[in-house]
């Protein structure tokens, strides 16, 4: 890990590892992190399964896959993370195929949109970018416990260190909807749903990171107005921060996921491909349990430690 940094690229992480029995579930990668993310584990040997909405992107960028990566097994099935419908269908046809499995990438997601909420009514930013991913890491628990060791990792950020959970009002029903505070709870609930995850099945050989891939220009920043994304590049630039490419962006994702020094640090959250402090209110140490029970509720559904 310490010759690894903001410059690394995924193919830089992944460079000389062979993952020939490996195989990740990746959402989100009909582009920017989730597609490069999925570019690199194909290069060094992996099996791919990826979770795309249906349409010309996702079959543009699996043919362009394909077209790189011949001789690899790529497999993309459709997944709307805004309904629970589509994700416990998904994971039933993943299930289906792959008894065991060794990573799941829950990279994708939305970011500061207007209000909004998912098929089952919760607020659209906490629903897909936690609670989609929520259902799905359970449903596929079974093949990723099969396939121990292996490992979860969620793409957060640092904006998480704007907002911890609104506790009393986390879908915005009492007080009025803010779009970034709402992406920046759902980042923070990315790192607590994380932990209590790690916490939950260390022992049986399943470790989860949370990682901030970087400031990138991508699609998801697609519901940006304008206004609102010269405010971002002036965020940016007093911050004194650097963009990154998307291959250098699925770098922190990559080394979460390949690297062998991160045995013993499951729960933590890595950026600029090292493991690094999250928000104070991440250290909570009921947070994580209390974040599960409530999601937990909203669905009606609870998961038991398999």
């Amino acid at each position: 890990m310490s010759t690894f940094s903001a410059d690394t690229t995924a193919f830089d992480v992944v460079a000389g590892h062979d993952l020939r029995d490996v195989v990740a579930v990746v959402t989100g990668c009909s582009g920017g992190i989730g597609f490069e993310t999925a570019r690199a584990l194909l290069s060094v040997g992996a099996t791919v399964i990826g979770g795309n909405r249906p349409g010309e992107k996702s079959d543009r960028a699996a043919a362009e896959l394909r077209k790189e990566f011949p001789d690899a097994t790529l497999t993309v099935l459709p997944l709307d993370l805004g309904s629970l419908v589509s994700v416990r269908a998904f994971a039933a046809d993943v299930l289906s195929r792959y008894d065991a499995l060794q990573l799941l990438i829950n990279n994708a997601g939305i970011m500061a949109v207007p209000y909004a909420t998912t098929a089952e009514g919760f607020e659209s930013q906490l629903g897909t970018n936690h609670l989609g991913h929520f259902v799905l890491t359970n449903a596929l628990l079974p093949a990723l416990l099969a396939g121990a060791p292996s490992r979860v990792i969620n793409l957060s950020s640092s904006s998480h260190l704007r907002s911890d959970i609104h506790w009393d009002d986390p879908m915005f029903t009492s007080h009025p909807y803010e779009p970034w505070p709402a992406y920046s709870q759902s980042k923070t609930a990315n790192i607590l749903f994380t932990k209590e995850l790690d916490r939950r099945y260390k022992e049986k050989g399943l470790r989860s990171f949370a990682v901030h891939p970087g400031v990138i220009s991508t699609d998801l920043s697609r519901s940006l107005d304008e206004k609102e994304r010269a405010w971002v590049d002036e965020q940016v630039s007093a911050a004194g921060i650097v963009r990154k490419t998307p291959q250098q962006g699925a770098a922190t994702t990559l080394v979460a996921a390949t690297d062998l020094l991160l045995e013993s640090s499951g729960g933590s959250y890595l950026a600029d491909c090292v493991v690094t402090d999250s928000a104070p209110w991440t250290y909570d140490s009921e947070a994580p349990a209390r974040l599960w029970a409530m999601s937990e509720a909203w669905l009606g559904e609870t998961f038991p430690v398999l």
